[in-house]
């Protein structure tokens, strides 16, 4: 993120990010802008667009540890496992410290600032 999309940053750097909005420099630019819509940018399908989604996907399964081939409903199945999971081991910690058993973690790094 460059700093000139930054508003009103406090001491970390952290602040408002605000874009610059294009404006068109005259009627034609106009109608070609107005044309420029999500919706338009995916029913054409540029092949920028398709190799970036596959580059996300790729490293989506990654961070899960999931193989990229797998179909959506292999994956949709994989999360569900893994939110019963970890609803199963909130509901484990919960009933531990209603029992008087003090449970510690490690603080996240926004925890520690």
């Amino acid at each position: 993120m460059t700093p000139r999309f930054v508003v009103e940053p406090d001491a970390r750097g952290i602040g408002t990010v605000r874009y610059p909005r294009i404006e068109p420099r005259d009627e034609e630019c106009a109608k070609k802008l107005a044309k420029r819509t999500l919706t338009n940018l995916y029913n054409e399908r540029p092949a920028w667009l398709v190799h970036a989604h596959a580059k996300l996907d790729a490293a989506v399964a990654a961070s899960y540890g999931f193989d990229v081939d797998l179909t959506d409903e292999q994956i949709l199945e994989k999360l569900l496992a893994l939110n019963i999971e970890r609803a199963n081991d909130e509901m484990k910690s919960a009933a531990k410290q209603r029992n008087g058993k003090k449970i510690s973690r490690v603080k996240s790094e926004h925890e520690m600032i």
